[in-house]
């Protein structure tokens, strides 16, 4: 079954008659690595956003997208935080926590899972992740990558179906970005996470794609 289907969606902000998106019709397979690149203002970054419904923004919208095969308005917000990982272009606003290892721990807290758990699955991200020898330094001593691989650490910790990313590296140094696009592929080909990726260093990360998706 796919992860995603989402079939003649079409969408316009408010007070505008030109659409965003226009009948777009995509399917999304389990374990698929995606390239979603296209010209600015052309919708990738709104098509990412209708994908998780506390980022949809407001407008008008018609057309169907379904998550493993139910609609995605009728998962709640627990579920969609779970299953749906979201890593944005800032590297800044998706910190909320002091310290790094507070940061891992943070969504697992929120959805109410047992400590055990919680230990368990900080220590295998920090471990995959190799963030073990910052483990316990607060964020604000942290490299802009350093932030970004954290920021994808504590989405994976919470071991989503899918991870949609928006341009994460736009705000790293090139050597930054190269090691956190490595990153990426190695969660695709150790995880099997499937991945929907808005890049614009093309040249580094068409090699991972399974796909690539032009707007």
């Amino acid at each position: 079954m796919e992860v995603f289907t989402i079939r003649n969606l079409t969408f316009a902000y408010p007070e505008q008659e030109k659409h965003a998106l226009s009948d777009l019709t995509l399917s999304v397979q389990p374990g698929e690595f995606l390239v979603l690149c296209g010209p600015s203002g052309c919708g990738k970054s709104t098509l990412l956003r209708q994908l998780k419904t506390v980022l949809a923004p407001h407008g008008r919208r018609s057309g169907e997208i379904l998550f493993d095969g139910r609609n995605l308005d009728s998962l709640d917000q627990r579920e969609q935080a779970e299953k749906i990982g979201v890593v944005r272009q800032s590297t800044e606003n998706q910190i909320v926590t002091d310290k790094v290892w507070h940061e891992l721990a943070f969504g697992l807290e929120s959805l109410g899972y047992d400590t055990p758990t919680i230990r368990r699955r900080v220590a295998e991200m920090a471990s995959f992740f190799g963030i073990q020898e910052w483990f316990y330094r607060p964020v604000t001593e942290l490299s802009g990558g350093q932030k970004q691989l954290l920021n994808l650490a504590a989405v994976m910790a919470m071991q989503p179906d899918l991870l949609v990313l928006d341009e994460p590296t736009s705000q790293l140094d090139p050597l930054a970005a190269g090691d956190f696009l490595g990153t990426l592929r190695k969660i695709n080909a150790e995880l099997g996470t499937t991945i929907l990726l808005i890049e614009h260093r093309l040249e580094e990360v068409l090699a991972y794609a399974d796909r690539v998706l032009v707007m």
